[in-house]
């Protein structure tokens, strides 16, 4: 599978937010990352969710992100690339992404 970054491209805020930052992210995917569009993560309350996952690394996922978050999002990609197994000590370079943690599931 590799490292993904895996989007909700139906979630909407009033508009197709999903499908907007998917397509943002396509533009500017984080370095050694693949993006996997889906249909539905399950976090409509607060839309937009986005995660991220690899081969025997801990996945993260977020919700509440919009196109405003591309540069925390490509911070966020280096910090869990550089991470042993994914799991993440600090994420204050991060910026506004931490605070929208869900979750984090162990390897």
């Amino acid at each position: 599978m590799g490292d993904e970054i895996v989007i909700c491209e139906t979630c909407r805020s009033g508009v197709d937010a999903g499908a907007a930052l998917a397509d943002a992210l396509a533009a500017s995917c984080p370095s050694g990352f693949t993006l996997r569009r889906v249909e539905c993560m399950s976090m409509c309350a607060n839309p937009v969710s986005v995660a991220f996952r690899g081969d025997g690394r801990a996945t993260y996922l977020f919700s509440g992100l919009n196109a405003g978050d591309l540069a925390d999002i490509a911070a966020f990609g280096a910090l869990y690339r550089a991470a042993p197994k994914g799991w993440i000590e600090d994420a204050r370079p991060a910026g506004r992404l931490r605070h929208c943690l869900v979750g984090r599931v162990p390897v």
